[in-house]
């Protein structure tokens, strides 16, 4: 409990500066001097010279041979803050998809690295093309080659997607309710359906729960559908992405969702 009040008083010295901020922010990036500092962030030296004071004498930086470094601990404050700024950016810039819906089933991991969401395009319907989200997607798996997705619904143009993609000797891999197995894997051709599952290339999971999110991975590219808190899925926004940190941000939670549906 001493540690955690510890941590947080130093959180809030480190952020309740601007000043501090911007030095940190220099720091980080590579040592410098006081006249280097007030030459990169406009501020003005003796300001400057006060807060480097307050720094080293909180032991949040060192100064070795001229030049103030910032301590192992400093860079990690920092970090988590800068990390934390740009979470809160992220929600607020996406603020209609993110505000009334349901994140219940993304994993402690995905909400803390949201920031690798930052170059991500939010997608809305409007009065004049209501589909706009669900043929944005669908053009995303129409030319994939390689896709994973969690289906929480019934479209009747996905067993269509998944047969030609397997024609094309590609691979999916689906987590989907138990309740539409048949619906979706029934109608694509027996024989093509036998040789993907033989070959590796159709993997399907199928769950008695309830599924509170919509993602697919089609190559390098992903979108994300969420449900609202009244339990109906939003189809008039996604997020999609083909940032390679955001496909590493799908393909994660696709493994942790994954992972508890085999549990």
């Amino acid at each position: 409990m001493h540690v955690h009040h510890e941590i947080n008083d130093d959180i809030k010295f480190l952020a309740k500066s601007e000043i501090r901020l911007k030095i940190l922010s220099e720091l980080y990036e590579h040592p410098d001097d006081i006249r280097g500092l007030v030459k990169k962030t406009k501020i003005t030296y003796s300001s400057v010279s006060s807060n480097i004071n307050k720094l080293e004498a909180n032991k949040y930086i060192k100064k070795v041979e001229k030049k103030y470094h910032l301590n192992p601990l400093a860079e990690i404050y920092f970090k988590t803050l800068m990390d934390f700024k740009k979470s809160i950016e992220i929600i607020q810039n996406y603020d209609s998809f993110w505000d009334k819906h349901n994140i219940n089933q993304l994993s402690i991991s995905s909400i803390k690295s949201i920031t690798d969401l930052k170059n991500a395009q939010l997608i809305e319907t409007t009065p004049i093309d209501i589909y706009k989200t669900h043929n944005t997607t669908k053009n995303q798996l129409i030319k994939a080659t390689d896709v994973k997705a969690i289906f929480p619904y019934l479209h009747p143009e996905y067993p269509e997607l998944i047969e030609n993609i397997l024609i094309n000797e590609g691979s999916v891999e689906l987590i989907i309710p138990r309740s539409i197995f048949k619906a979706i894997i029934s109608p694509i051709d027996e024989s093509l359906k036998k040789k993907a599952v033989k070959q590796k290339r159709l993997k399907v999971y199928t769950v008695t729960e309830s599924l509170n999110l919509y993602l697919t991975i089609c190559d390098e590219k992903m979108s994300l559908g969420l449900f609202k808190n009244d339990g109906s899925f939003d189809q008039n926004r996604i997020l999609i992405s083909t940032d390679k940190k955001a496909y590493e941000w799908a393909d994660e939670l696709f493994k942790h969702v994954k992972h508890v549906v085999r549990q």
